[in-house]
């Protein structure tokens, strides 16, 4: 249930539950004005602000934090109740608020970290682009889509090869430097919806949405053509093995999917290395 209402929630626009955290605000004051002064409501008015911290961030929580601050302050005074001084229910009042917005703070923080833990599990520390267990969940939703829309979608598995030569030679600071210029390129040479991925020390993958047989290899070649131009600039004497296969009927699953690319890419490497080669998987 809690999940559904999260989905729900993730779905609508930031101005939408602004929105709803301020018309919650108000029903709450409604009902509290309603159920008189004898029955607190105070708890309640804590949901519209988390709802609104949570989704649509501190600022406009903070704003609903005062709409709450009031609403039960009017509330309040509507119902009748007395105080000793007149200052009391605005002390009250201020207090109330100084809560609302000690909590808005602490969910932005919690959300905060969170976000960063979540980006860092998803993250491959040293390159920055995607790794495998983030991989492996962009590839699951490929094949969902492959099965039931009929969506085709390309692969390409990349090795570079005689890398170990560069951490040999001049270590692993410069063989570090060589992995994140080129995952770099190939981040910048695909596009946003595709996913970049570091599978193992000197390997890469990349999943191309929406991409057939005949756009996926203008990509390939850009990207081989400017890794090969980066290499040179910089005398790596490194060169790349990429194996791609476009999928027009889905694997199993996302490990059979790897197997599927890397077999493919392996043979590059075993006829020479330095090369493209390409596969469509079909019935």
């Amino acid at each position: 249930m809690m999940e559904k209402i999260a989905v729900f929630f993730n779905k609508l626009s930031r101005p939408a539950v602004i929105i709803i955290g301020f018309l919650l605000v108000v029903l709450l004051g409604v009902i509290d004005y309603a159920t008189g002064k004898e029955i607190s409501f105070s708890i309640f008015y804590l949901a519209p602000i988390i709802l609104v911290a949570w989704y649509a961030g501190a600022a406009p929580a903070i704003l609903v934090s005062f709409a709450g601050a009031a609403t039960w302050f009017g509330a309040d005074w509507l119902a009748g109740s007395t105080y000793s001084h007149f200052l009391i229910p605005c002390w009250n009042a201020l207090m109330r608020l100084g809560f609302f917005i000690i909590i808005v703070f602490l969910l932005s923080k919690l959300k905060n970290v969170l976000e960063r833990e979540r980006a860092m599990s998803r993250t491959d520390a040293l390159t920055g682009v995607a790794n495998n267990r983030y991989f492996d969940e962009i590839a699951t939703n490929e094949i969902i889509r492959l099965k039931r829309y009929g969506r085709v979608f390309s692969v390409a598995y990349l090795d570079l090869d005689n890398f170990k030569y560069v951490n040999d030679v001049w270590g692993h600071s410069m063989g570090n430097a060589l992995l994140s210029s080129a995952a770099r390129g190939f981040k910048n040479d695909t596009r946003l919806i595709d996913t970049v991925a570091r599978v193992g020390g000197d390997e890469f993958i990349i999943l191309m949405p929406e991409t057939d047989a005949e756009n996926v290899r203008g990509v390939l070649v850009r990207i081989k053509e400017n890794f090969d131009e980066l290499m040179r600039k910089n005398q790596w004497p490194v060169t790349i093995s990429i194996g791609v296969v476009t999928f027009t009927v889905s694997p199993l699953n996302s490990d059979e999917l790897i197997g599927i690319v890397d077999n493919l890419m392996y043979r590059v490497k075993s006829s020479g290395k330095n090369s493209i080669r390409y596969e469509v998987l079909k019935r």
